[in-house]
């Protein structure tokens, strides 16, 4: 079946695949919010699709994105993990991953969840928006700006407010599927 999709979607099976299964889906899981804040600041500086080839080995590389695991990496497992050809070897990166775990942590501490902390910046509710070309859709939001604000705040590190609305489409914050992509209505509509 040949069905319309967001052009960023392309030809690759694996990017078809995120885009028709997760992108833009409601999550509300903390580990899986946890994995999509940790991918989409390895993603800095490089394109989605890297990171998204890479997600098995950062599964593997960050136990599981066990935060509670991850906060507790020491000087040793950095250097391991910087010899990991399977993830981004960035220092900063890797570091802020630990930091970001550490910090998750405190909110799921002060919230009850990440959740609960998070989605607080859409009301708790999707953003359902009806762009009809991606030359539309904001790199920012005044929601990921106040977001990113909040998590700096927090001591959170890769967190930009262009991040945090890369984080806030993957996990559903917002539905930037455009209007003639299949999955917009769909979105749309289990919502309902």
């Amino acid at each position: 079946m040949n069905r319309q999709r967001c052009f960023w979607a392309g030809d690759d099976a694996l990017y078809r695949q995120y885009h028709d299964t997760e992108w833009g889906v409601p999550l509300h899981d903390d580990r899986r919010l946890f994995e999509f804040l940790v991918l989409e600041g390895a993603q800095a500086g490089l394109s989605w699709i890297t990171i998204l080839r890479k997600r098995e080995n950062y599964r593997a590389a960050f136990d599981g994105f066990d935060a509670a695991r991850i906060a507790a990496y020491g000087a040793n497992k950095i250097e391991s993990l910087l010899q990991d050809a399977g993830i981004v070897r960035n220092r900063l990166k890797v570091q802020a991953a630990i930091t970001n775990a550490r910090k998750f942590l405190d909110v799921q501490d002060e919230f009850g969840s990440f959740d609960r902390f998070i989605w607080q910046f859409v009301g708790g509710k999707t953003r359902q928006n009806r762009w009809r070309s991606m030359a539309e859709v904001p790199a920012s939001t005044t929601e990921s700006d106040a977001l990113s604000r909040e998590l700096k705040r927090r001591g959170f590190k890769f967190v930009g407010p262009t991040i945090c609305y890369a984080h806030m489409q993957a996990t559903g914050m917002v539905n930037d599927h455009t209007t003639d992509c299949f999955r917009h209505a769909e979105l749309l509509r289990d919502e309902g």
